[in-house]
This record gives C-alpha cells, sequence and structure tokens, in this order.
C-alpha cells in the first residue's frame, strides 16, 4: 500500500504518450491523494496534492508526451482539474488524519485485550512432575484477541488440577463470566479434597453472580466446561459439564473420551439435582490428554464440513503438547481458509515416560 502512489504515478506516465492529444489522460492524478491516502500520514498526502498538480501542468504543457502547447497549462479544463485535485486532496488528508486516529485506537484496544486476557488467562505451569502443559488460543475476533473460552492448570496436593470451558455469549459478558469461572475454579481447586466438590463450587460462584445481573439474558450465559484431575497415581478423573469430549492419545491410537453421565452445562440458575459424575481413565508414561473447545471442532471448510479433529490427530502421530498445539492451530487455519468464526481453546498434558520424568518439578 504505501508503494501504489508510485506505481500510479508510473500508470500515467505509461499511458500518456500512447493516448490521443483529446485523451487528457493527466486528469487520471486527481486521485492521487486519495491513493496516498489509504497508507501515507497528511503531510505526504498534502506533499502528493501539490506534486499531483504540478505535474498535471508539466504535461499538459510538454509537446513530446502530448502534443499540445504550452499555452494549455492554463486551458479552463486544466484549471478545473488543478481546482479539483487540491479539494480532493484536502479531503484526502482530513482522511489520512482519521485513518491515523483509527489506527492508534484500535493499537490501544489490541494492547488492553491483550492485557486482560493474559490476567484473565494467566500462563499455566509448562511441568509438574512428569506432566507437561502446553496452551492453545485463538481468537475469531481481529480488532481484539480475547473471548469467553477459558483455560487453568492450578498444582494442587491432591494432583494437578485442569479446566476448559466456554462461554456461551459474546462481549463483556462473557468475559466476566469467564473471570468468575476461573476465580472460583482457582480457589477451589486448592480447597476442596475431589473434583465434584470443586465443579460443585464453581457452580454456586457462577450462579451467585448471575442472581446478581439483571435482564433476561442472563439464563443464556451458560458455561460448557470439563474439570480434570491428574493425581500422583497414573489416571486422570474427569467431570464433564456439557463439554465435548477430550482426546485421549496414546501410541497405538486416538480415544474420545465421552462421558456416561454428563451434568449439564454451568450456570443454568440451578444446582444439579444428581451429585456430579466422575470417570476415571488410565494415564500412563507415554499418554496426552488434548481438552478443547468447540471453536476447534466446529471449524468449517469451504464446503461446510466440519474440523475432523479425531482422524487429524490420528494421522499426526505422537507429537509434543507444543508441537500438537502448533500443528492444531496450522491446520485449523488452512482447513477454514483463514476464516474462523468462533474462539478457539485447547490444553495438551503429557506425562513424560518414566526415563524422562526425572524428579518432579512445580
Amino acid at each position: 500500500m504505501r508503494w501504489l502512489p508510485v506505481f500510479y504515478i508510473a500508470g500515467v506516465l505509461v499511458l500518456e504518450p500512447i493516448t490521443p492529444v483529446q485523451w487528457p489522460v493527466s486528469f487520471m492524478l486527481i486521485a492521487l491523494p486519495v491513493i496516498a491516502a489509504f497508507a501515507h500520514r497528511p503531510a505526504v498526502v498534502a506533499a502528493a496534492t501539490v506534486f499531483a498538480i504540478v505535474f498535471e501542468g508539466v504535461l499538459a504543457g510538454t509537446p513530446c508526451c502530448a502534443g499540445r502547447p504550452v499555452s494549455y497549462v492554463w486551458d479552463r479544463h486544466y484549471v478545473a482539474a488543478y481546482f479539483c485535485t487540491a479539494l480532493v486532496g484536502v479531503l484526502g488528508t482530513i482522511l489520512a488524519a482519521h485513518r491515523l486516529r483509527r489506527e492508534r485506537t484500535l493499537a490501544t484496544v489490541r494492547f488492553v485485550a491483550d492485557i486482560a486476557q493474559r490476567v484473565l488467562l494467566s500462563p499455566v505451569p509448562h511441568r509438574v512432575g512428569p506432566i507437561l502443559v502446553e496452551t492453545l488460543y485463538l481468537s475469531a475476533a481481529a480488532e481484539a484477541r480475547i473471548g469467553g473460552d477459558l483455560y487453568e492448570a492450578v498444582p494442587t496436593r491432591y494432583g494437578l488440577r485442569l479446566v476448559i470451558g466456554d462461554v456461551r455469549g459474546k462481549g463483556l459478558l462473557a468475559v466476566e463470566t469467564a473471570a468468575t469461572l476461573l476465580g472460583a475454579f482457582r480457589e477451589a481447586a486448592h480447597d476442596e479434597p475431589d473434583l465434584p466438590a470443586v465443579a460443585h463450587r464453581v457452580e454456586i460462584s457462577m450462579n451467585r453472580r448471575a442472581a446478581r445481573l439483571a435482564g433476561s439474558e442472563t439464563g443464556e450465559r451458560f458455561v460448557t466446561a470439563v474439570f480434570a484431575e491428574i493425581p500422583e497415581s497414573h489416571v486422570v478423573r474427569m467431570v464433564n459439564c456439557g463439554h465435548p469430549p477430550p482426546l485421549l492419545i496414546r501410541p497405538d491410537g486416538v480415544t474420545e473420551m465421552e462421558t456416561a453421565d454428563p451434568a449439564p452445562p454451568l450456570n443454568l440458575g440451578m444446582l444439579p439435582l444428581e451429585p456430579y459424575h466422575v470417570e476415571e481413565y488410565p494415564f500412563r508414561p507415554g499418554d496426552q490428554l488434548l481438552l478443547y473447545t468447540d471453536g476447534v471442532t466446529e471449524a468449517r471448510d469451504t464446503t461446510g464440513t466440519f474440523y475432523p479433529l479425531r482422524r487429524r490427530v490420528l494421522s499426526w502421530g505422537p507429537l509434543q503438547p507444543r508441537e500438537l498445539l502448533d500443528r492444531l492451530h496450522h491446520d485449523l487455519l488452512d482447513y477454514s481458509d483463514n476464516s474462523l468464526h468462533d474462539d478457539t481453546a485447547a490444553l495438551a498434558v503429557y506425562h513424560l515416560p518414566d526415563d524422562r520424568a526425572g524428579r518432579p518439578r512445580g
């Protein structure tokens, strides 16, 4: 874009000598200030305006280029062209100033969104004993990289506790809902002795907050979530609250961790009548757990086909957590032709083989 005015002038210079005399191609320079306004500062646009007026006069009075006498420089048609160029130059200068203000505002919004994202989704510990943890977050909104998808990993005396969730809503209310859930989980993960108690305490916090909010939309701001716990034994326990099933990735295959009795999503305005059901799966050295939001599985290609996550992961073979999420990131963008329509979060948890675990680190 910065070189577009130069290319435009070059195009006019090429057309001017080869067109008939009655076709004043130099009038096309009237558009030069507007073209410059797309990528340059107001001072550059003003300079481009002066250049366009002078250059129009030069082309008008250059016999070798257009076959016209010098008196054409002050022909009424050219004077009108000078006036129009000056007017367009003023408008282009105003446009450039407005564009700069919008760019500064957008940069500020993105900066604030990045800070809010780091506060909301604080960095997780990348290694807890023999467990490696990596994260991925993609926002569907280019203007502000923050949304309602969430994740957290908290080392506790009960083991590593994880959560991933998706707020069914957009905007500030969705971010506030995500912050409430994460704050409640970070406290409950340290205090509650079992995973159902963690989920129950988060549900209470969510309902308490919803009761303070006015409006009919609060009941629609529910959250699907998966709570997981990896104790020192080689198992992973899971409570699923209406969320897509995680994948258990092993050297010999990929399994969807379906829940026989999933709980309803959080924040529906009532506490579950039945206790939260805990599923327990073996989680041996070399196994990997992939938790994700539905922004992954609901990504579509150009034909409208959903992203086949399990089949893709199975085709990639064994990958380390960071490599897995990077591969997933690029594959999602390629599959959707760089047009993701929903926020996406993913959490990869890998159990190091015994010969690589070494001394545990928090």
